[in-house]
């Protein structure tokens, strides 16, 4: 059996320590006192607050899918639940995906939107890859209109960045990016959006993602609050991992890329050079609320407009009841970009739906991960360096991915299968 060192306990460490973990003797390092990395909660008073965003399961992978429910009680630990999403606009709560709801919109704002649209059916309909960037795709395909009324403003708030720098293939599958044609036809038939992997979605009865990340952690052998120092290449193909204190045959880092330069003490020139060329990546943090709300019925609400400093509400308290063990109303999490000030954000929870009253504050540094057109040129070189030493990326800040928890279980499996 092969010696594995897994670095962080988020979903890609808990998931390839537990796919791993039978022909292999597999210890996970985890830095913090608690597993569960951007997936985790906590109870606050009774009342479940998702530390960053509000995490839910699905996947089109079947293979994904089979492997998860092998750990866990489809049936009786699990709601499944049919996506209700919303955008306020104008004060007033518009379908999502918007390109769906057009026809609620207010009808000078919807005719300047439909007549560009219009006019798009008779230009050459391009590919995807046609498109250099984000906003030039977005522009391309909905018009100038509804990228000012909602794309522009609200990705630009998400993402804190230039979307005309943000390629493409980094958002593709993330997003939903229908064509022209099946717009103006959703907005006549008024069609319910039913292909985006969330459109239904499955979430824990008790405990959130807490609980997914507890069920998948039982029996692996996890030392928390250990800090990776350094990792070093020994003879006979075996690395160190703090001056010894660790000797192990192969290490799944599942931290920081951007960090890995300082840890990784290998005399190679060019794997260093590598390393530092992903030490500048950007990232974006978040900022969030747990909030009392009044009743409703909506899963996420998006706040493009600019005069709002938050991005979204994510109604966890609907996703299960026992997310509300310490009040008698509603609970969910109001999503900030980057770091707020906390009366800020408390002075703007008073223009927001709902009578919001705050619970809790959290402040993830880095949540978001950000690309530009060399990142996946510049990553994949750093896999190819390390793999000969054993080392291998995975997880949303090692491989620089925006996955989500199924894809995040995905990409461990591809790992599992090419290397180990």
């Amino acid at each position: 059996m092969k010696k594995v060192v897994v670095i962080g306990s988020g979903i890609s460490g808990l998931s390839i320590s537990r796919m791993l973990a039978e022909d292999n003797e597999v210890e996970i390092l985890e830095r913090n006192e608690l597993h569960g990395g951007l997936i985790k909660c906590k109870r606050i008073d009774g009342n479940l607050f998702h530390l960053v965003g509000g995490h839910v399961f699905n996947s089109r992978n079947t293979i994904v899918l089979d492997w998860f429910w092998k750990h866990f009680d489809i049936e009786n630990e699990f709601i499944k639940a049919n996506r209700n999403a919303k955008i306020l606009m104008n004060d007033t709560l518009i379908g999502y995906p918007i390109e769906n709801y057009l026809y609620q919109l207010p009808e000078q704002q919807l005719t300047t939107i439909l007549n560009e649209l219009l006019d798009k059916l008779s230009e050459k309909v391009k590919d995807v890859s046609d498109y250099e960037n984000f906003k030039d795709f977005l522009i391309g395909n909905f018009g100038e209109a509804l990228y000012n009324t909602y794309f522009g403003p609200y990705n630009t708030k998400l993402w804190n960045t230039d979307l005309s720098k943000v390629p493409l293939v980094w958002l593709d599958g993330k997003l939903p990016m229908p064509k022209l044609r099946e717009v103006i036809f959703s907005n006549v038939i008024k069609k319910e959006e039913s292909t985006m992997v969330h459109a239904t979605f499955y979430y824990p009865c008790k405990d959130g993602s807490q609980f997914i990340v507890d069920r998948l952690a039982e029996g692996l052998a996890i030392n928390r609050s250990y800090d990776v120092q350094s990792i070093e290449y020994l003879k006979e193909q075996q690395l160190s991992v703090n001056k010894g204190d660790k000797v192990v045959d192969s290490i799944i880092y599942c931290g920081d890329v951007r960090k890995l330069h300082t840890i990784v003490k290998i005399d190679d020139s060019e794997l260093q050079h590598a390393m530092k060329e992903v030490s500048n990546l950007l990232s974006n943090g978040t900022s969030n609320v747990l909030c009392e709300t009044d009743a409703n019925d909506v899963s996420w609400l998006y706040l493009p407009e600019e005069k709002f400093k938050a991005h979204r509400i994510i109604y966890t308290g609907n996703f299960s009841d026992s997310n509300n063990g310490g009040t008698s109303r509603k609970t969910c999490v109001v999503e900030f970009s980057g770091k707020q000030d906390q009366n800020d954000m408390v002075e703007e929870l008073a223009l927001l739906p709902g009578n919001l009253s705050p619970l809790a504050f959290n402040y993830e540094p880095n949540s978001y991960i950000i690309q530009d057109g060399e990142t996946r040129d510049k990553i994949s070189l750093l896999k190819k360096l390390l793999k000969p030493y054993g080392i291998f990326l995975l997880g949303r800040f090692a491989e620089w991915e925006y996955h989500n928890m199924d894809k995040c279980i995905e990409s461990a499996m591809e790992l599992k299968a090419l290397n180990f």
